[in-house]
C-alpha cells in the first residue's frame, strides 16, 4: 500500500514582540522543500525531497505525507482544478499533451481525506497514456498498457473516486499477443469520453466504445487519431478532432453505436479553439498560425488569424456562403439568441447571425486588448486598453454618442458604481467616471501612488471606492476626495517570492478544465461586475456544482466555498518592518495595519488562504508555519 504518514507537531518558541513572530502552527516535512501550492480544496500541497505533504487549516500536524515515490518535483505535480484531486507522476513524458510513457508511476491523492485512491503500480498498469478525471461522475478513466504478465495489452480502467474501487476494464487489443508490426499495435491518440453506462476510447487505430461496467466491447469503428471528443446533451452523437501535423484539424462525427454519420470527415484550416453545438449547427472558431508556435505570443508575432464557421450537423458542409474576416485574434467568443457575438485580441467586435448575414451593421471598431465584454440593462459593455462603450446588441450602435477615450493604458481595472449609476474606469493614474445612463464621462480622480506603482484593482466599498497595487491602497470618497492612503514599501523583487493572495477560484483555466468534462463547450456573455462580485459568484456556482457530486470531500469543498472569507475586508502586503521582511494585514476601509507577521526572510515564500484565514510561510528548508490572519 502507499504510505501516507503523519508527523508530529514541531513547536518554535521564539521572543514576543509588538509584531507578531510566533507562528500558531509549525510542521516538519520531512525533507527538503522544493514548492509549496494551495489548491481549490483549501488544503497546501508541501513537496520535496521528503515527498508530498498535505497540511489543512488549523490542523496540529501534516494531513498526510506520501513518501513512496521518494524526492517530489514540482513538474511531477498536476493539482486538479475545482477537485480534491492531485495527480502525482514519475516517468518521461512523450510530446503529446496528457501522455506519459518510460514505465510511469501515476497515484491520485484527495488532499481532503489524505486517501490514495489510485496507483498505477497497485491496479496492474504499466504504462499510462490516459488518465482523465470527470465531474459530477467523480470517476477517473485511465488508458494505458498492462503490466508484462497480461502481455502489456492496451486497455481502459474506469474507478470510483469516492471509493477508490475499479468498476470496469475492457482490454482494447483483442489482438495482443499476435505476431504483427510495432505499427499495427493500436495506441491511446486522445482523450476519452463517457457517456452514460459507456466509456470511447480513440486510439491510432479506431476509435473503441467498452461498457462501464462489465468491460465489454460493445463497439468500435475505424476513426482513427483522435485527440478530444464532445457529444451532444442527449449523448446520441459524437464529434471528433484529428488534430494535423500541419496544423490544420479534421471533424469527423459518429452515433452513439458507432455508425458513421458523415460520409467525409470536415476539414479546417488551423487548431480549433472553441466548439458549440447549437440547434442550427455548429459554431467552430480555429487559429491559424503562420509560424511562431502555439503559444499566445506566437500567435500574435507570427500574424495569423481566426477563422469563424458554422457548419451543417448533419453533413458538415459550411452553412455559410461567406465567413466573417477577422483579421486577428477571436478572444471572446459568445452564443446569443440571435447570431454569435465575438471580439478580437487586435481590437474590434462583430455579431453575425445564424444564417451567415451580418447583425451590425458595420463591424465595431475598438482599441486593442479588449478585457471587458458584458452585458449592462442599456447594451453590451466592452472597455479596452483605450476606449470603452456601450453598445446596441441589435445593430451595433454605440449608445453613448462617442466612444470614451483615453491614453493606453499601463493597467485597466473598472467597477460598477450601483449606489451612483456609474461606470469606473482606471486606466493605471488617472480613474474615469461614466454616467451610465448619458454617457457623460469626466476625469473622476487623478492618482499618483508611491513606489511608481499604478493602479491595478478598483473595488466599490460601502465605505468608498478602493484602489489598490502591490504596496499601495488609496480609498476615496465619492465626490473623488482621498479618505486615506497607505504605503507599504516593497522589500525588493525576488524570482523565488511568491505571494499567492487567496485560493485560486474558478480561473479560465479551471474553466476549461471542467468544460472538457461536459457534452460540449458553453460560451455566454454574462452580466458586468466588479472583480469582487464575479469571484463571490464563481464561488457559489462551483459549490452549486460540488453538491451533485456524491463524495464527502466534495461535501467539505462546499462548506469552504459558500463560507464568507475570513479576510474580505483585509489585504496583504509583503513589505520591511523594524524586525525584519514580513506580511502587513492592512484593513481595506480604513488603511489601518491590524496585524503584521515577521518572516525574517528577504526572499519569503508564502502562500495566503484568504477563504479560511491562513498564511503559510516557508521558514526552513524542510519546514512550514502558519498563521493565523
Amino acid at each position: 500500500m502507499k504510505k501516507l504518514i503523519l508527523l508530529p507537531l514541531t513547536t518554535f518558541v521564539l521572543i514576543a514582540s509588538a509584531q507578531k513572530t510566533t507562528p500558531d502552527f509549525t510542521y516538519d516535512v520531512g525533507g527538503k522543500i522544493a514548492f509549496m501550492q494551495l489548491t481549490d480544496a483549501g488544503v497546501l500541497l508541501v513537496a520535496g525531497s521528503g515527498g508530498l505533504a498535505g497540511i489543512r487549516p488549523g490542523a496540529d500536524t501534516p494531513h498526510f505525507i506520501f513518501e513512496e515515490y521518494g524526492k517530489v518535483k514540482e513538474e511531477e505535480v498536476e493539482v486538479v482544478p475545482l477537485s480534491p484531486y492531485v495527480i502525482i507522476t514519475q516517468g518521461g513524458k512523450s510530446q503529446i499533451p496528457g501522455t506519459i510513457f518510460a514505465n510511469s508511476k501515476r497515484t491520485v491523492i484527495d488532499v481532503v481525506s489524505g486517501k490514495v485512491m489510485f496507483a498505477t503500480e497497485e491496479n496492474g498498469w504499466k504504462q499510462i497514456a490516459q488518465l482523465n478525471i470527470f465531474q459530477p461522475e467523480n470517476k477517473l478513466v485511465v488508458v494505458g498498457n498492462r503490466t508484462k504478465a497480461e502481455k502489456e495489452v492496451l486497455a481502459v480502467g474506469i474507478y470510483d473516486l469516492a471509493t477508490g474501487k475499479q468498476e470496469g476494464f475492457a482490454n482494447l487489443d483483442p489482438n495482443a499477443g499476435k505476431a504483427r508490426s510495432v505499427a499495427a499495435i493500436p495506441m491511446s491518440s486522445g482523450v476519452p469520453v463517457l457517456l452514460g453506462n459507456r466509456v470511447l476510447v480513440p486510439t491510432t487505430k479506431k476509435v473503441v466504445c467498452a461498457d462501464l461496467k462489465g468491460g465489454n466491447l460493445i463497439w468500435e469503428n475505424d476513426t482513427k487519431n483522435i485527440s478530444q471528443m464532445v457529444a451532444d446533451p442527449a449523448g446520441n452523437e459524437i464529434y471528433g478532432f484529428e488534430e494535423r501535423s500541419n496544423g490544420d484539424t479534421r471533424i469527423h462525427k459518429f452515433g452513439k453505436d458507432g455508425s458513421v454519420l458523415w460520409p467525409k470527415e470536415r476539414s479546417l484550416k488551423g487548431r480549433v479553439t472553441r466548439f458549440q453545438i447549437l440547434p442550427g449547427g455548429l459554431a467552430v472558431v480555429t487559429d491559424v498560425f503562420k509560424g511562431g508556435g502555439s503559444s499566445l505570443v506566437g500567435r500574435l508575432t507570427a500574424g495569423g488569424e481566426s477563422k469563424i464557421a458554422f457548419l451543417s450537423s448533419a453533413s458538415g458542409e459550411d452553412l455559410w456562403d461567406k465567413a466573417p474576416k477577422t483579421k486577428g485574434y477571436v478572444s471572446h467568443f459568445y452564443v446569443m439568441d440571435d447570431g454569435i457575438l465575438f471580439g478580437l485580441h487586435e481590437g474590434g467586435i462583430n455579431k453575425i447571425s445564424f444564417d451567415g448575414t451580418p447583425v451590425f451593421k458595420k463591424p465595431l471598431k475598438t482599441g486593442e486588448n479588449i478585457h471587458t465584454m458584458a452585458n449592462t440593462p442599456l447594451g453590451l459593455l466592452y472597455i479596452t486598453d483605450t476606449d470603452a462603450n456601450i453598445v446596441n446588441l441589435g445593430t451595433g450602435d454605440a449608445v453613448w454618442a462617442k466612444p470614451i477615450q483615453y491614453k493606453k493604458a499601463k493597467a485597466v481595472s473598472s467597477a460598477y458604481d450601483q449606489a451612483n449609476n456609474r461606470y469606473l474606469i482606471s486606466t493605471g493614474e488617472e480613474v474615469l467616471a461614466i454616467n451610465e445612463n448619458n454617457g457623460d464621462v469626466g476625469t473622476w480622480a487623478e492618482v499618483e501612488l508611491e513606489g511608481k506603482e499604478s493602479v491595478s484593482g478598483i473595488d466599490v466599498r460601502g465605505a468608498g471606492i478602493l484602489l489598490t497595487s502591490d504596496q499601495n491602497m488609496l480609498l476615496l470618497a465619492n465626490d473623488g476626495n482621498e479618505i486615506y492612503h497607505t504605503y507599504h514599501k516593497a522589500p525588493g523583487q525576488s524570482g523565488v517570492m511568491k505571494a499567492a493572495m487567496g485560493v485560486m477560484t474558478v480561473a479560465s483555466a479551471a474553466v476549461a478544465a471542467a468544460a472538457a468534462t461536459q457534452s460540449t463547450y458553453h460560451y455566454s456573455l454574462g452580466n458586468y461586475s466588479s472583480a469582487g462580485a464575479q469571484r463571490a459568484n464563481r464561488n457559489a456556482a462551483a459549490a452549486t456544482g460540488f453538491e451533485n457530486i456524491a463524495s464527502s470531500s466534495y461535501s467539505e469543498m462546499v462548506k469552504r466555498f459558500k463560507a464568507t472569507m475570513a479576510t474580505e475586508d483585509a489585504r496583504f502586503i509583503l513589505t520591511s518592518l523594524s524586525d525584519g521582511v514580513g506580511i502587513v494585514k492592512v484593513n481595506k476601509d480604513t488603511g489601518k495595519t491590524e496585524q503584521e507577521i515577521v518572516l525574517k526572510d528577504k526572499k519569503p515564500v508564502y502562500e495566503v488562504d484568504d477563504m479560511a484565514g491562513y498564511l503559510y510561510y516557508m521558514s526552513g528548508n524542510s519546514e512550514i508555519s502558519a498563521y493565523k490572519l
